[in-house]
């Protein structure tokens, strides 16, 4: 039997997510400032190469196949951090290039972000099925909030120093900037794993998936709880992320809010993702990990919650100053962070807990069906607050029609994690299996 991972174990994989999110900060916020902001490039080519990255990443199962056939994961999540930081490295370079309008400029800055979308799908994938593998089922809730928490901590200590060192603002300056973060992430990843898969027996290559990639595949599609939850992470995800480019346009025009405001704004918002996270951690692990629903009823109130201050904020469009932002936007990002950490815990539970070999695969075709979501709910949030306007020619019908939709989303997905639940199969749907991890 595998040995489970203890808490310095998990801590230890959590690392390896902040050095994810740092590398990718560079690549999806501070390029995306400097092209449009320093380099007066079109605002739609950083957002159109963020949605490539997002569609190179349709290539995870293929990358938690490969790792399920490997002897060890520890390689493809090494290999998948050097692609990431090699890209990021690419698209820095690209900058003066584009800056000259040259179309060399362009087609590095898409081999960039498709290096980067590749790596961030190789080494997330490979990590997610090794924590599944590897986490003891009443720990899962809290491995996925140590991970996702320390990753949003990376990304902010990483924002913080890039953004003190790059002033005064120079190509040589950013670029030896990129380079340190990305050295610095490289070295912590390795670190992390370093002989984490030496305590396992019996070693991986027992247990590793034998299949083709499209039989592996369609073995797991043929699986209704896998199905379901599949179309569950779409859902959820694309609701999640839908009001991710409108929050802060919908506070300045109906409710009067300064760009200071709106941003702080959007760390009440964050700041509720970070409790919600931390509370379903620990709840979850201390009342869901050991239970029959399992985690199920956290993701159904994360789900409902998020609903709720959605509606809050269609109606919120209606009523304009004087509703209570800042408390529905908190109430949100709270509802948020609980429904995300369910989530991804039940996500390692069905991984962990299905045929062995298979984890990887699993954890990619879940993680293609949020980086879908994702790529395609900012864009449909803000395209649909653009075509709503023109069409209503009111901004706050716009926007409680855009919020409603997003709450309804949410429901849906609160239903199929309701039906998981009742449906009849050796793993429940949306609970962690009851054996041990590995």
């Amino acid at each position: 039997m595998t040995r489970p991972l203890g808490w310095l174990g998990i801590v230890r994989l959590g690392l390896v997510q902040s050095a994810i999110g740092s590398i990718v900060m560079l690549a999806t916020s501070l390029l995306n400032r400097v092209m449009v902001v320093e380099y007066a490039l079109p605002a739609a080519l950083p957002a159109g190469l963020v949605a490539w990255h997002y569609a190179v990443q349709l290539s995870r199962p293929a990358w938690g196949h490969g790792s399920d056939r490997g002897r060890r994961r520890t390689p493809w999540i090494v290999g998948g951090m050097v692609v990431l930081g090699l890209g990021v490295t690419l698209a820095v370079q690209s900058l003066g290039l584009l800056a000259a309008r040259s179309g060399w400029g362009f087609a590095l800055a898409i081999a960039a972000f498709s290096l980067i979308g590749a790596g961030v799908g190789a080494a997330g994938t490979s990590l997610l099925a090794l924590l599944a593998t590897r986490v003891a089922p009443e720990r899962r809730a809290a491995a996925a909030s140590i991970t996702w928490i320390m990753m949003v901590a990376g990304i902010v200590v990483t924002a913080g120093v890039a953004g003190s060192l790059i002033d005064p603002f120079s190509l040589p300056r950013l670029e030896a900037v990129a380079g340190g973060v990305v050295a610095a992430a490289l070295l912590v990843s390795i670190a992390a794993v370093w002989g984490i898969e030496r305590t396992a027996t019996p070693p991986l290559e027992e247990a590793r998936s034998s299949a083709a990639f499209g039989a592996a595949l369609r073995e797991m599609m043929a699986d209704a709880t896998a199905r379901r939850f599949t179309l569950f992470v779409f859902l959820s995800m694309l609701a999640y992320s839908m009001q991710d480019l409108i929050l802060e346009p919908f506070a300045g025009l109906l409710f009067g809010f300064t760009p200071g405001q709106s941003t702080r704004l959007s760390g009440v918002q964050h700041g509720g993702v970070l409790v919600g996270m931390i509370v379903a951690g620990i709840g979850g692990s201390a009342f869901g990990g050991r239970s029959q629903a399992g985690l199920r009823p956290w993701i159904v109130g994360g789900c409902a919650g998020s609903a709720l201050a959605l509606g809050g904020l269609s109606l919120a469009a209606r009523a304009g100053p004087g509703w209570p932002l800042e408390a529905n936007i908190a109430l949100l990002g709270f509802a948020n962070g609980i429904f995300a950490v369910a989530a991804i815990g039940s996500m390692m539970a069905l991984a962990g807990g299905g045929a062995g070999g298979r984890e990887g695969i699993r954890m990619g075709v879940w993680g293609a069906a949020q980086a879908i979501a994702f790529g395609l709910g900012g864009l449909i949030g803000a395209v649909g607050v653009d075509a709503g306007r023109a069409l209503t020619g009111s901004t706050a019908r716009t926007f409680t029609i855009v919020f409603a939709i997003e709450a309804l989303l949410f429901v849906l997905a609160a239903s199929l994690a309701l039906r998981g639940g009742r449906s009849a199969g050796a793993t429940p749907s949306f609970a962690p299996a009851t054996g041990s991890a590995g």
